[in-house]
């Protein structure tokens, strides 16, 4: 049958004025850090914030009003187009402060850290965070927050016109997981149900991390990167730098909440306490997060390198959550921790944590349907005419889902190997390379200083930069979004 040549025509004056919106909410997120910087008296930065807010602020009043808008409909073509859009916009007006900025780095780097920020990957393209002024080190966290829950979500919450106009489309083009489940009748409501769990959360942290050894500005960061599980932190040492093993209790409780799938949290607390219970991807991210905490305890037991009771309980119990939320967040250099320790956390990073939180990575969702998927396979060689079928919570996963995970991990596997094989065309060596591209498209965050090589992303080339933005994208909007982008069947009718 021979396939259309036409042109889909796609409403580009919707998307754009979308675009617009966003973007004077994000100049009103700017002048957050552009007031700190004023009051701790960054005159660089605070003028550099101010022409970022500025010029942000017009662009998205020129989209939002300036160009006519006849059509408001919008499909699912709109939809994934408008998501991955977005991202990438408000990274390009994000990296602003970066080149202004007291920290003068190149348009590369600064995207680089931008949609890092964004995609809340937690990577940094300079060799110490603490060159970065306060106001700097605000917005870098602030950025991650606002990707933690989405941008998209954020927009159906305060935009709600949206919900009549394409705004399921868009709520699945963003929303991390197999299937998507509305909280609420309309999609907007669900937008604003997630987002106000999503601010009690951070700012019950705030309060109890200032309660503690952190200023409060140490406090507001920390927060946000622990709650949206970013990871980026204020100090080269991470949260071993507060030696506080209060810190660290506190920071893995939110560290494993951000994990945790959001609309499970919602409905727990609005009295559906056995959704938790009965549901099977929760009971498989507790008995990993437990299983691989036993795991390193036994083998550092066996090579004699438990030191005192924090090497047997908080610590490790820290460092598999940071590393299954894909936080990124550490309490120690990783070089100390031995290979299977460290090829654990890699399988970990790999896995995710569950669908519908902040955190990257395949996701257990998609890690449990496999299991049980090969599974009934193994089960079939041996009895051919049996009729097989995957369970989740209590509900048949029908064939179509089923295949798409698998085709999703497939893929998943492969840009890894294919954003690994483009740095190694830069010269980046080819272990650091691999791990450069995994911990980009998990949204993780680690540097390759984990595997005792250099600093990957401090290295590598300014094109090397632009591979590895791209990777956090596809990693954070899960591959589908934004590939499909470049397939030619997107396009036509």
């Amino acid at each position: 049958m021979k396939r259309s040549s036409k042109i889909r025509h796609i409403n580009y004056s919707l998307i754009f004025r979308i675009i617009g919106w966003l973007l004077m909410i994000e100049a009103g997120f700017m002048a957050l850090p552009m007031l700190g910087a004023r009051y701790w008296g960054e005159q660089t930065d605070f003028i550099a914030f101010a022409i970022a807010a500025g010029a942000t602020l017009g662009g998205g009043a020129i989209l939002t009003f300036g160009l006519p808008s006849h059509r408001h409909d919008m499909g699912k073509h709109e939809g994934f187009l408008l998501t991955a859009l977005v991202w990438i916009v408000f990274s390009l007006f994000g990296m602003i402060p970066f080149i202004i900025g007291s920290t003068h780095m190149n348009v590369s780097a600064s995207f680089f850290e931008s949609m890092s920020g964004f995609t809340t990957t937690g990577c940094s393209s300079l060799p110490s965070v603490e060159v970065f002024s306060r106001s700097l080190n605000l917005w870098r966290t602030l950025m991650q927050w606002i990707g933690g829950m989405g941008i998209i979500l954020f927009t159906l919450a305060v935009i709600p016109m949206l919900n009549h106009s394409g705004g399921m489309a868009m709520f699945n083009a963003e929303v991390t997981g197999i299937t998507h489940d509305k909280l609420r009748p309309r999609v907007s409501q669900t937008a604003m149900s997630l987002w106000g769990m999503y601010f009690a959360l951070t700012a019950a942290l705030v309060g109890l991390l200032w309660a503690g050894p952190m200023n409060l500005l140490d406090s507001v960061c920390h927060a946000f990167s622990t709650v949206s599980t970013g990871g980026f932190s204020t100090h080269d040492d991470s949260i071993g730098f507060y030696q506080s093993d209060y810190v660290v209790v506190v920071i893995t409780i939110f560290m494993f909440l951000g994990g945790t799938s959001f609309s499970l949290l919602y409905k727990a607390l609005h009295g559906q306490r056995r959704s938790l219970r009965d549901n099977d991807v929760f009971r498989a991210y507790v008995a990993i997060i437990l299983l691989s905490t036993i795991a390193i305890v036994v083998n550092q037991a066996l090579l004699g390198e438990i030191g005192d009771w924090r090497d047997a309980t908080i610590y490790p119990l820290f460092q598999v959550i940071s590393s299954l939320t894909s936080t990124g967040l550490s309490i120690c250099s990783m070089q100390h921790w031995n290979s299977f320790i460290l090829l654990l956390l890699l399988l970990l990073m790999f896995s995710g944590a569950c669908a519908g939180s902040t955190s990257g990575g395949a996701k257990i969702d998609r890690m449990l349907v496999l299991y049980k998927n090969s599974r009934n396979e193994l089960y079939r060689s041996l009895h051919p005419n049996a009729i097989t079928r995957v369970r989740i919570n209590s509900k048949v996963m029908s064939p179509d889902i089923v295949a798409k995970v698998v085709a999703f991990l497939c893929f998943f596997a492969m840009v890894i190997v294919g954003g690994a094989i483009l740095l190694t065309m830069l010269g980046v060596p080819l272990l650091e390379s691999f791990f450069a591209s995994m911990s980009a498209v998990t949204n993780s965050g680690y540097d390759s200083d984990v595997i005792g090589q250099s600093q990957a992303f401090v290295t590598v080339p300014s094109a090397g930069h632009w591979i590895l933005s791209a990777l956090m994208l596809i990693g954070r909007l899960e591959l589908f979004t934004v590939l499909i982008l470049i397939t030619p069947s997107f396009w036509r009718k």
